[in-house]
């Protein structure tokens, strides 16, 4: 969009498109909030909305039928799963060590 005076959603001509791109972001985000309900998704910036996805692709692995490509998905979120725990345990111990930390702080006049 260089040589246009326009963007592309404002160009006439990629009108068209332009129209097209406008339904399909509005299709996902209706899909994206039907399977963030259907789901039970928190947010994937949380522990627990990471944890969420683990569990439903474990889930669905166990669903599936036995085959090699099973074992290493269940390998894979099971390793997954072993970092979402150090990881959770990890930010546990920081908010504690913060929690002490900020009253001394405070005492000697810091932030």
């Amino acid at each position: 969009m260089i040589d246009s005076e326009f963007c592309f959603l404002h160009d006439p001509q990629h009108a068209e498109e332009a129209a097209r791109a406008r339904s399909l972001g509005g299709q996902r985000r209706r899909r994206e909030s039907t399977l963030v309900g259907a789901y039970d998704m928190d947010p994937l910036d949380t522990v627990a909305g990471v944890r969420r996805v683990l569990e439903i692709a474990t889930f669905d692995a166990l669903g599936m039928e036995p085959s090699a490509n099973r074992v290493r998905l269940l390998i894979s979120a099971a390793t997954a799963a072993g970092r979402l725990l150090q990881t959770a345990e990890l930010e546990e111990q920081v908010k504690e060590i913060l929690a002490i930390l900020k009253p001394r702080q405070q005492r000697k006049g810091g932030r």
